[in-house]
């Protein structure tokens, strides 16, 4: 094949990418971006932001607010008095507003010594989904740094067989949320709940 036979199919390719209307070319192009994204952004992302999930969808409701933050703080202000941390200490947290589920959240990686209390993470447990709640207790046993979280929504910090929050080890820290996007993480929820009502998840 001659050079002007391969410069027409690539412009004809590039077409049928960029140009055309056809469901195909919709097809070829959400498969395209699926691709880029899966295996060469996020891989990207991850690797200049140190940790394997750069990007995560809140599916729960454990961080959320649902009111202003003195209403807020006066509904739940109890059990952080009980655990040393006032409403001046509280408001100085990053992501003191707590957030909702549906939002993205960009994590960078930290060592287990660079994370402080009102820092939010993300970690791993028994459950399907990473957790990602506040920490309220940094804590050393024989040298290790380990960590208590709570979600802000809920009553207390969890602890059960499938989720431990009063020992967060730095093994099964993923990262340190650092930038909300409010409601973009749908895409990934609806998605997910598309492929359970057809059976592939």
């Amino acid at each position: 094949m001659n050079k002007k036979k391969v410069k027409k199919q690539v412009k004809k390719v590039w077409y049928f990418i960029w140009e055309d209307n056809s469901i195909w070319s919709w097809i070829v192009n959400i498969i395209l971006a699926f691709v880029l994204i899966k295996f060469i952004v996020y891989p990207g992302l991850g690797f200049l932001l140190s940790t394997s999930h750069p990007v995560v969808a809140v599916v729960s409701e454990s961080m959320e607010h649902k009111m202003g933050f003195d209403e807020w703080w006066e509904k739940n202000n109890d059990w952080y008095f009980e655990n040393e941390i006032d409403k001046e200490e509280f408001e100085a947290f990053s992501l003191k507003n707590g957030f909702n589920k549906g939002d993205i959240m960009f994590l960078v990686g930290r060592d287990a010594e660079d994370i402080e209390i009102g820092d939010v993470i993300v970690f791993n447990s028994n459950r399907k989904d990473p957790i990602i709640h506040r920490v309220v207790k940094k804590m050393q046993d024989n040298g290790e740094i380990y960590f208590q979280t709570k979600g802000d929504n809920n009553e207390g910090s969890i602890k059960n067989k499938e989720l431990d929050e009063t020992y967060i080890t730095e093994g099964i820290i993923i990262g340190k949320a650092v930038i909300r996007v409010p409601l973009l993480g749908y895409i990934k929820i609806w998605f997910v709940e598309i492929l359970k009502l057809i059976g592939l998840a």
